[in-house]
């Protein structure tokens, strides 16, 4: 590895520390609800490998278990994923000039690696791209790690795995209030907290997803100068 990578690398690492904590035990936690139902090892690790999907990895559990449905497992993925649209355009401009890294960069955008490169204060000796491309690459490998780990350890422990996907809520909120407290302007903050919370009012819980991301991208904007200021 040449020098820009390994300063990437090591500049990269310290941001993904919190994101390992968080993803080592969920995934743990996924590879033995999947052993628990009687899936091999080989399952759920080429799950984390191919898919990389974190809640709709623990969704598709019921789903490969249920009568097949592709329709109503499309609805489903793009229900609990779509998400990931606003998140994809937000970092066009980031992703600009990394070459094939974009490839790897686009297929490993999850909610925590995107709170970590759209946010980074990346030093001006570190490429900027290999800096993202390792941040992804390093939270890849703390999932597919501990769904390695649980896997194979699901075979030979039972334990119960009722609400162990609240870590990834704990795990946002931390993400949430670092970022809060390394921030001099919290106006995208409040304007994520209060669009959220009134749509959370006005849809309910099972609906208001889509909804808020629409109106957080709506105000953003409208006070596009102000944010970016």
């Amino acid at each position: 590895m040449d020098k820009i990578k390994s300063n990437a690398l090591k500049a990269a690492f310290p941001y993904t520390i919190p994101i390992a904590a968080g993803f080592l035990f969920l995934s743990i936690s996924y590879g033995f609800l999947m052993s628990s139902k009687g899936f091999s090892a080989f399952y759920p690790i080429c799950m984390s490998i191919f898919v990389y999907a974190g809640s709709m990895q623990f969704a598709s559990v019921n789903l490969l278990l249920s009568t097949f449905n592709p329709i109503a497992a499309l609805i489903l993925t793009l229900m609990v994923n779509s998400r990931h649209l606003f998140y994809g355009i937000s970092m066009l401009d980031k992703y600009k000039n990394t070459g094939l890294k974009k490839l790897f960069l686009i297929f490993g955008l999850t909610d925590e690696t995107f709170s970590v490169n759209v946010s980074a204060k990346i030093p001006k000796d570190i490429d900027r791209g290999w800096f993202m491309f390792f941040t992804t690459f390093l939270n890849y490998m703390y999932w597919v790690l501990g769904t390695v780990v649980g896997a194979v350890l699901g075979s030979y422990i039972t334990i119960n795995t009722n609400g162990i996907e609240f870590v990834l809520t704990a795990l946002f909120v931390v993400i949430f209030l670092n970022q809060w407290l390394e921030s001099k302007s919290h106006i995208s903050a409040l304007v994520g907290v209060f669009s959220s919370a009134l749509c959370l009012i006005v849809f309910g819980a099972e609906n208001f997803m889509i909804p808020s991301l629409m109106l957080i991208l709506l105000m953003f904007l409208i006070f596009r100068k102000k944010v970016e200021k």
